[in-house]
């Protein structure tokens, strides 16, 4: 059971696509401290905890030492480095003659090689630093050849490639794997060409394809290879990580692979050049993900000549903590599409400047008179209905007297301004004739204005010689000067304009404009001065798509907070929100959730609150960078056929079980509600009858109807007016039980059964849902203490089921 411990130096964990994994194995300590990762959360009614992972590391070197410049990982041993832990099962070889080739395993961990496997090895092929390493040498070829005894039929032949050999002046320089028939030069497998780069899938007759599927090399993608056959098909496949597999090529399965025994064989050759060596792991390996996060920090310590860096490590959950209080929902929006600049306006009313919050470092929006007379007031009138924002008040003496602010954006923006430009406002007047926003560039021949004509409906107004503006008139609402919020977006690329959410103009001839880069909010070059409120000005840039049509929601985020979405759907926008572009969903029934419109609020606050709403689960990924969401309808009526695995009572690592019956979990009465909804209640009068009123306290969730709350506190209850004796905590030494993969399988919320209880028990197997667990792994030791509740809490009626539809015992409604 090798451990795969690997750190991703100078990758970034939010760009996957940037890491290039490091295995550090070799130094990791899993003879006396082990590995010690968490995960999930103590019981069903706790929280999911970040997951951590803890390691020692051997720094005799000073290899792990922060700052050391002669460390060859030097400058990336830093705090928040990428790193990914994972366990290799090695298949034991059983039945007779031939063996699948899925049991050819071999993990080299010894340094002496199993001629048993391996009788035929060539040309110095030996075992060195737990890997095969085969010389790629211009004195002849050199491999790994193992015993002819093994199918490819419903099988597979893997291997890790971890050293590749170099081009080093070589005409020729090849390294490969091979699922040889009996026929010289018959084969098909892999073959990594050091000259050219290439890895290539081939089918080979007479030692040639004149067809290969060539790609180049690289480790993200094919630092694992496999060859599989299943159902009359042959498919090649490589991997990143040794878990997810990518098909790069299929064939229909040749004759001779279902009716010959089979060799596997690692061959290399080299003409020419400089010698040097290919080296493979893990021949046979089921890879199974235990970790994925970021290293806390790297703490040397110095014992004498010595040292040891034992390093703590912590889930997604990590990076989403350290994220600042979200804005409104609508400002959140705005900034997942990476706008050139975005002023929200919502500064306090002793602000005398606008701030740009882009990230692109523009200059303030400063105000500027025009005439005499007038005020601008920030932070002085409600913003749009639901994002709990303060935005400015202008009120000019006359159109031409007054104050609106503007802001030279700077030479950097010239060159971005040459892109197509998107503009985006909410606005609130009665007031016609008047000018939303506008920019221009500093010679004037270049202009374009959003305003409101003389009567109400919107316009466009742009030059491209410095002369007179022309009029473009927008097709739009009879009138926008009705005191009430509007949303505007103008995308130039499109020539369409998207008010209140609505495409109300799609055939504009607006011609696009440069060097535009002086912007005017709330009038236009001392005229037009704006009368009412402006908030949420936004410029995009873009060049190859665009972002009007990604724009059209923000109307719903700024007016409902987006209520009425499900729950999966506000998930993944949340997500979106903290830069997280991958979240699993599963189940089926997401309940609509309420506005979460106003900011100040944390990411992952806001994500718990749809989480408690929906009685769902969620929890970052332990294989990539995503989370997970599950819905409470995963665990209903958990089917026995679904479980991952059964273990006996006898087989668990521990002296005693407990049966845990106590008020822990106990609740009769629960009062709920929801924003703007009606406080209810409810409770089990034979349990308070029984066992005295538990009550865990108001509950306030995101529902949007009062009867969704309701059902939401009758879940609660009939689930927990009386517990009954539950299994919490199932130690498992998982190395030694022939179902480990299985075992490895488990996540939370899956569901095994503790079979063959003693007498004692309340039942003779004992179903349970992981909840969390905790984790050990050493040298051919890996124990499990799993987290559990008591599958059958989660059992809902199903009309004319012999089991679920038990009066009395099993008739709790789902919601």
């Amino acid at each position: 059971m090798p451990l795969i411990a690997e750190v991703g130096w100078g990758g970034l964990v939010q760009a996957p696509e940037t890491i290039t994994w490091t295995d550090i194995s070799t130094y990791v300590d899993v003879d006396q401290q082990g590995v010690t990762i968490a995960r999930g959360a103590s019981d069903e009614l706790s929280e999911t905890q970040p997951g951590t992972a803890t390691l020692l590391l051997d720094n005799v070197d000073g290899r792990f030492t922060a700052g050391n410049a002669l460390s060859p990982y030097y400058p990336y041993v830093r705090r928040n480095a990428p790193i990914r832990i994972s366990v290799a099962v090695m298949p034991a070889k059983s039945g007779s003659a031939p063996y699948p080739m899925a049991q050819l395993a071999d993990d080299f961990d010894d340094n002496r090689v199993n001629t048993t496997l391996w009788p035929s090895n060539y040309g110095g092929a030996t075992e060195t630093g737990g890997r095969a390493r085969i010389p790629v040498t211009t004195a002849g070829s050199a491999g790994f050849l193992s015993a002819r005894e093994w199918t490819l039929t419903g099988s597979k032949l893997t291997a890790r490639l971890v050293t590749l050999p170099g081009a080093n002046g070589s005409s020729v320089a090849l390294a490969s794997m091979w699922a040889n028939s009996t026929t010289s030069g018959t084969r098909l497998g892999w073959r990594y060409n050091a000259v050219t780069g290439a890895i290539t899938a081939e089918n080979q007759v007479g030692f040639t394809d004149a067809a290969p599927t060539s790609a180049t090399y690289n480790p993200r993608d094919y630092a694992w290879l496999r060859i599989r056959e299943s159902g009359g098909t042959v498919y090649w496949e490589s991997s990143g990580d040794g878990w997810e597999w990518t098909v790069r090529r299929t064939l229909a399965t040749p004759a001779w692979v279902t009716s010959q025994t089979l060799t596997a064989e690692f061959p290399t050759s080299r003409t020419g050049g400089t010698n040097d060596f290919v080296e493979w792991d893990l021949v046979g390996a089921e890879v199974r993900s235990r970790f994925w996060g970021l290293v806390n920090d790297w703490p040397t310590r110095l014992q004498g000549l010595s040292s040891t860096v034992l390093i703590t490590c912590t889930d997604l959950f990590k990076r989403l903590n350290r994220r600042p209080a979200l804005r409104s929902m609508l400002g959140e929006e705005i900034l997942t599409l990476s706008p050139m600049v975005y002023f929200p306006l919502t500064e306090d009313s002793t602000s005398t400047t606008a701030g740009d919050v882009g990230g692109n470092g523009a200059p303030s929006l400063a105000i500027t008179q025009a005439g005499a007379g007038g005020t601008l007031a920030l932070g002085s009138a409600d913003g749009p209905t639901e994002t709990g924002e303060q935005v400015p008040v202008f009120t000019p003496s006359t159109a031409t007297a007054g104050k609106w602010l503007m802001a030279d954006l700077g030479p950097q923006f010239e060159d971005t301004t040459v892109s197509y430009l998107t503009f985006e406002a909410w606005f609130k007047t009665t007031t016609t004739g008047r000018a939303i926003m506008g920019v221009h560039s500093l010679d004037l021949v270049n202009q374009h204005v959003l305003s409101i004509a003389a009567g109400g409906t919107l316009q466009i107004e742009w030059t491209s010689d410095g002369t007179a503006l022309t009029v473009e008139a927008v097709t739009s609402p009879a009138t926008l000067a009705d005191g009430n919020w509007h949303h505007v977006v103008y995308d130039q690329r499109e020539g369409k304009v998207w008010i209140d959410g609505t495409l109300t103009d799609s055939a504009l001839a607006v011609p696009r404009r440069f060097y535009e880069r002086v912007l005017h909010v709330g009038g236009y070059r001392g005229t037009r001065l704006w009368n009412g409120s402006i908030g949420h000005a936004v410029v995009y840039a873009t060049d190859t798509y665009s972002v009007g049509p990604l724009i059209t929601g923000h109307y719903s985020a700024g007016m409902t907070g987006f209520a009425g979405e499900d729950a999966d759907v506000r998930m993944q926008r949340l997500a979106s929100y903290a830069g997280v572009d991958s979240v699993t969903i599963s189940g089926s029934t997401f309940d609509p959730i309420a506005s979460q419109g106003p900011g100040g609020t944390q990411v992952v606050a806001r994500m718990r609150e749809v989480e408690s709403t929906e009685s769902g689960r969620l929890f970052a990924e332990r294989d990539y960078y995503g989370l997970a969401f599950q819905s409470r309808d995963l665990r209903y009526n958990p089917d026995p056929s679904s479980e991952v695995f059964t273990i006996a009572y006898a087989d668990l690592e521990t002296k005693s079980v407990e049966l845990a019956d106590d008020d822990q979990k106990l609740v009769n009465s629960l009062e709920a509600s929801r924003p703007g909804g009606a406080t209810q209640k409810v409770t089990a009068p034979s349990s308070i009858q029984a066992f005295g009123i538990y009550d865990p306290g108001a509950l306030s969730i995101l529902k949007t109807s009062d009867n969704s709350v309701l059902d939401a506190a009758y879940w609660r209850v009939s689930r927990y007016a009386d517990p009954a004796p539950e299994l919490r905590e199932v130690p498992i030494e998982a190395y030694t039980m022939s179902t480990y993969l299985d075992i490895l399988d488990a996540d939370i919320s899956s569901y095994f059964s503790v079979t063959s209880m003693p007498a004692q028990s309340p039942a003779s197997s004992m179903r349970v849902t992981v909840e969390g667990y905790t984790e050990t792994i050493k040298e051919k030791s890996h124990l499990i203490q799993f987290h559990t509740s008591a599958t059958n809490n989660d059992s809902v009626w199903v009309l004319d089921d012999p089991t679920y539809s038990v009066l009395d015992s099993t008739t709790r409604l789902a919601y």
